[in-house]
């Protein structure tokens, strides 16, 4: 109901049916809001969160596309494919995305002819699928061959060269080669082969998406790359 206030403006009195009424509606617009923005940011959430590991979709994956280098199980039979078998799924899933070349960028950090092809048909669910299978899988590991550079791969892994700069690579990948999930691979049992091709790769500025390990590689020698190599093949 409307009233002349003291200075003759109308006023709508809150005890009135219409200002009750308003006050409802109100207090409903404001419920239906607030209901909107959780349900706004429910959905966004949910949307942004990725779809839960699948490892078993991963092994069907992995038997498409990287079997016939990598094995089925991630232990490869051929030195010149590196052993996937029990590496920390992050450290895969990393190394899949670095063979892509991402947006805004002229270059992939990881350059390889044949794995860019492979890596192109995957998504990102499909790298985390299939990196969480390899890593549930048992390693068949490699073994150390030359007796006659134990001693100085033993020395670099487990005390570095403290002449040169390098640190020990058990700091990092740890005594046994197990390395330390998500932040630094699995070395243990890896082909000697392997391992001294991409200290190599890091050495020369062709495998670009490790700043730390281009630094100690550039310090390192062909004896010493090829001693703590073959030393880490025979790591348990």
């Amino acid at each position: 109901m409307m009233f002349l206030s003291s200075c003759g403006r109308p006023e709508i009195r809150s005890g009135s049916g219409l200002g009750r009424a308003g006050l409802h509606v109100a207090r409903l617009m404001a419920g239906l809001a607030v209901g909107l923005i959780v349900l706004t940011g429910s959905a966004h959430a949910q949307a942004q969160a990725p779809a839960k590991v699948d490892p078993a979709k991963g092994q069907q994956k992995a038997a498409e596309v990287c079997a016939a280098c990598h094995g089925a199980d991630g232990n490869s039979a051929s030195p010149a494919n590196p052993k996937l078998a029990a590496q920390h799924a992050d450290y895969l899933t990393k190394q899949l995305r670095n063979f892509k070349v991402q947006p805004g960028a002229k270059e992939a950090e990881r350059a390889n002819a044949v794995m860019a092809g492979f890596a192109a048909t995957l998504s990102d669910e499909d790298m985390r699928n299939l990196s969480a299978w390899f890593a549930s899988q048992k390693l068949k590991p490699a073994a150390a061959r030359n007796k006659d550079t134990v001693e100085l791969g033993q020395k670099i892994y487990r005390g570095g060269i403290a002449a040169k700069s390098v640190a020990a690579c058990a700091g990092c990948h740890s005594p046994n080669g197990a390395g330390i999930p998500a932040q630094y691979p699995r070395l243990g049992g890896q082909f000697a082969e392997y391992t001294e091709a991409q200290l190599v790769a890091f050495r020369q500025g062709a495998r670009k998406n490790s700043a730390q390990m281009s630094a100690i590689a550039a310090r390192l020698s062909d004896a010493e790359i090829k001693a703590v190599s073959d030393y880490i093949a025979g790591l348990r």
